[in-house]
């Protein structure tokens, strides 16, 4: 893996210059720089889930392959983002059989939601790194920690998320509980993480 460099994803945010889609941020794990790429909301929403640990009401698609891939005897090596071309990125997801080794194109979006359910590591194309990832000093990233306080949510939403948080306070265990499968059930997963850290922090 000379020619990659390995990624860590930093983060999911709302883009706001495309309506219903979200930037999701990689970073370098040794080294500064970070690259952003612009995701579907389901898909968004499939990453999302898996890191909050979430078990979804029915599968998922990316929770079928996985289904299908412990059935069938292969597991997932790694995902390589390849190359980047006139803008839009490739990804190939490197499956590891009984007797062979298979890559497999895909979208980058889902071939990382399909690494955070396989834990398999993410990997990228030094040339992708150096055409596309943004370099971010010292500087920056004091300025951004300040910019977002500890843990902020995305802008706007600090209010609400906090009044959210307190009023969930009142609420009984059990109830707690019941509003977290109905979160689930609306696939309402944003309100079930909240749900799911208050139940938490009881327990």
């Amino acid at each position: 893996m000379d020619n990659t460099v390995e990624l860590e994803i930093l983060g999911l945010s709302s883009n706001h210059s495309q309506s219903g889609s979200f930037t999701l941020v990689l970073g370098e794990l040794e080294g500064r720089r970070r690259l952003p790429i612009v995701i579907g909301m389901f898909e968004a929403q499939a990453i999302a889930i898996e890191i909050e640990k979430i078990i979804p009401n029915r599968p998922m698609t990316h929770d079928l392959f996985k289904s299908f891939s412990s059935n069938f005897d292969f597991t997932i090596e790694h995902v390589l983002i390849s190359d980047m071309r006139e803008g839009v990125f490739y990804a190939k997801i490197v499956c590891q059989g009984a007797f062979k080794k298979v890559e497999i194109d895909a979208r980058p979006s889902d071939a990382i939601a399909i690494a955070v359910r396989f834990d398999a590591p993410i990997y990228c194309a030094k040339s992708v790194m150096s055409e596309a990832a943004i370099e971010f000093t010292e500087e920056d990233e004091k300025r951004e920690q300040e910019a977002a306080g500890p843990k902020s949510p995305p802008s706007g939403q600090g209010e609400k998320k906090k009044s959210s948080d307190a009023s969930l306070k009142d609420f009984s265990l059990e109830k707690l509980n019941q509003m977290l499968q109905k979160a689930i059930n609306n696939e309402d997963y944003e309100r079930a993480a909240r749900l799911r850290d208050e139940i938490n922090r009881r327990n």
